[in-house]
């Protein structure tokens, strides 16, 4: 996609998508003289499921779409829709930020608040989104957890992207969730700091000295090597791609993983933390 320099990123109302999907879902089906049921024995859904895509409460799958697309006879139409409607699972704020992280060569995120959500458990994201005030729906929680999971896809994607995280101690040590929760979310930790094209470096709380004071941000390099920085505040997001105001980024990035511990002793620490719980 196209990206202004400093642009605040965000798109078409989610809700307004689904909507406007479900109605065209509820028209060919008509078209089709197909009940619910009928549709949804020849897509794998039931009855209440594909009401819920029709009526635009639930996020239908890309593969429920090319599925219904070729049973209704709908010569592309639903299936062209695909991309849109999968942006539509997530938060405005995010929408830009997702669809460059999905084709990025290159991610580096410093996290100062939670787990990063490439690297979050199942559990731990429902804990996460849980915790959210004013409180989320039980739907919304359910499409932003399977949400976040997906973007965990980059990690099998081939050719494999060059990711690095760098994380607070204190988001380490803050067990969110539970005990349960956490030990899992530590585990997944190893896991993934164990995969080649990634690394995964803890900034200690007994630093004297912190690059990046100002709070967390993501470095995104795309495969046309486009060089974009991303930062989020409370519902807020904004996309920078002019190159001064991305090294600035870079430039906190490098020193902070200098400062930090290296992937290796932070395996080190996280399998610490999980004998002590």
């Amino acid at each position: 996609m196209d990206v202004g320099d400093d642009a605040v990123s965000g798109g078409e109302d989610p809700g307004g998508v689904l909507v406007s999907f479900g109605r065209q879902l509820k028209r060919f089906r008509e078209w089709k003289g197909l009940s619910r049921a009928g549709l949804g024995e020849r897509t794998g859904y039931s009855a209440a499921t594909i009401a819920s895509f029709e009526q635009g409460r639930r996020i239908p799958p890309a593969r429920f779409i090319a599925r219904a697309d070729e049973v209704l006879g709908a010569h592309g139409v639903l299936r062209e829709r695909v991309e849109e409607v999968e942006r539509a699972q997530y938060p405005a704020f995010f929408r830009s930020a997702a669809q460059l992280e999905a084709k990025a060569v290159e991610l580096h995120v410093f996290a100062t608040a939670a787990v990063p959500g490439l690297l979050q458990t199942e559990e731990y994201a429902e804990s996460v989104f849980r915790m959210r005030r004013p409180l989320l729906d039980e739907d919304t929680v359910a499409q932003r957890v399977a949400a976040r999971l997906r973007r965990q896809e980059i990690f099998a994607r081939t050719p494999m992207p060059t990711i690095s995280f760098v994380i607070e101690e204190t988001v380490i040590r803050r067990p969110i969730g539970g005990e349960r929760v956490m030990r899992g979310q530590l585990e997944q930790l190893l896991l993934c700091g164990q995969r080649r094209n990634v690394e995964i470096q803890v900034m200690p709380v007994d630093r004297a000295e912190h690059a990046a004071l100002s709070g967390p941000f993501t470095l995104i390099e795309t495969r046309e090597a486009r060089r974009i920085a991303y930062v989020e505040v409370h519902k807020e997001s904004r996309l920078f791609t002019e190159r001064s105001s991305v090294r600035e980024f870079e430039e906190q990035y490098g020193i902070l993983r200098a400062q930090a511990l290296t992937p290796s002793e932070t395996l080190t620490l996280v399998e610490r933390l999980l004998g002590d719980t």
